[in-house]
C-alpha cells in the first residue's frame, strides 16, 4: 500500500472515531441528570412488649388547628428540640379547641410518648395528616409539659412508624 493510500485510510478511521465520539458524548450531555429517589422519613417497625420507644425514633407531623398563626411550626420546633424527628408542619383541615393526637390506637407506644409531652392532650380518631404520630394543637394549646419524657416501655406488641436510620 502507497504512503497516500495509508495516510486516507487513517483519517477516514480518525474521521469516524470522531463522528462516533461526538455522537456519544452528545447523547451523554444531554441526558438528563439522574433523580435522587426520595428517602422515607419513616418506616413501619413492630416494637414487642417490654421494649423501649425513644423520643429519637419518634416522627410527629403537626398541625395548627387554631386561628394563631404559626403554632404548627413553634409546636414542632419544640418537638424538635427535645428529639422528636420532624414530620409534616401545617393547617388542620378542622379546627380544634384541645390539643388532640391523631391516632386509632391510643395504647401505642410512640402516641403514648408524644402524648405525654403534652398537658391535657386527647388521642381520638383521625386521619393520618402526614407520618408518624399526628398531632393537632388547638386554641387553648398554651405550652408542653415542663418535664420532659424521654422514652416509655411499650405495653404490648405495637407497628408503628420509626424514623428512618433510628435504632
Amino acid at each position: 500500500m502507497s504512503g497516500a493510500a495509508k495516510s486516507a485510510l487513517t483519517l477516514t478511521v480518525l474521521a469516524v472515531l470522531l463522528v462516533v465520539a461526538a455522537v456519544w458524548g452528545w447523547a451523554a450531555f444531554t441526558e438528563p441528570f439522574p433523580e435522587d429517589e426520595p428517602v422515607a422519613i419513616c418506616e413501619d417497625a413492630t416494637v414487642s412488649a417490654g421494649s423501649e420507644v425513644r423520643r429519637d425514633q419518634v416522627v410527629v407531623s403537626v398541625f395548627n388547628g387554631s386561628k394563631r398563626s404559626g403554632l404548627a411550626g413553634a409546636t414542632s420546633a419544640q418537638l424538635t428540640e427535645r428529639g422528636f424527628v420532624e414530620g409534616t408542619v401545617g393547617d388542620s383541615p378542622q379546627p380544634a379547641a384541645t390539643t388532640q393526637i391523631w391516632s386509632s390506637d391510643p395504647t401505642n407506644p410512640a402516641v403514648v410518648l408524644v402524648k405525654r409531652q403534652f398537658k391535657r392532650a386527647k388521642v381520638v380518631q383521625g386521619d393520618a395528616l402526614g407520618p408518624g404520630v399526628v398531632v393537632v394543637v388547638g386554641e387553648k394549646f398554651q405550652s408542653l409539659k415542663k418535664k420532659q419524657v424521654e422514652s416509655v416501655v411499650a405495653q404490648a406488641d405495637a407497628t408503628w412508624c420509626r424514623a428512618t436510620g433510628s435504632e
